[in-house]
């Protein structure tokens, strides 16, 4: 699991310092959150947005006044790529939030696929890549809570972060060509 520095965002001043550092990246992991559907037609939009550094997590909690000017900006520029597994869904689950044009997603199973590795989820491709073994203890969780277990906030920060790494050991073995 990530063992840095997690923040979890959810007031404004939080969000200014938020936005002002991973401005300063080129690359961020990416994932999402949301409450777990158990009944047919049952729908919720993602509770959380986690954004990865180079030695640092966000989570930020998702609402209006959070996801809102500085945070799209990150999703729409082109200059700073956001890596994850199957970004798709989870861009277009934040786009019922707030409407807005990304830019620089990568999905994470389409390079390895190219790169000729069987593509599976995060785990699968943490497994086989890194050789980690990353726990998907609260994959399930309640994600809407008011209030988060530290222990489920760092869950959600791992997730944003393994896909980081894994960005990078698959540029690695494409400029290595191993």
């Amino acid at each position: 699991q990530f063992e840095g520095p997690v923040h979890f965002v959810t007031r404004e001043n939080q969000l200014r310092h938020a936005i002002e550092r991973l401005g300063r990246e080129t690359v961020l992991g990416f994932d999402t959150e949301t409450q777990p559907t158990f009944r047919s037609g049952e729908y919720h939009l993602p509770s959380l947005l986690q954004l990865a550094a180079s030695d640092e997590v966000f989570v930020f909690r998702l609402s209006k006044r959070i996801f809102s000017g500085g945070v799209i900006d990150i999703l729409c520029s082109s200059a700073i790529v956001k890596v994850g597994v199957a970004p798709t869904r989870d861009i277009n689950e934040l786009k019922a939030i707030t409407p807005f044009e990304q830019a620089g997603i990568i999905d994470l199973a389409q390079i390895a696929r190219s790169a000729g590795i069987e593509a599976g989820g995060l785990r699968s491709l943490a497994g086989t890549i890194l050789g980690w073994r990353i726990s998907k203890k609260f994959q399930t969780s309640n994600w809407g809570r008011k209030f988060l277990h530290p222990a489920q906030v760092r869950y959600a920060a791992t997730d944003a972060w393994v896909s980081r790494e894994l960005y990078l050991a698959l540029l690695t073995k494409r400029e290595t060509g191993t």
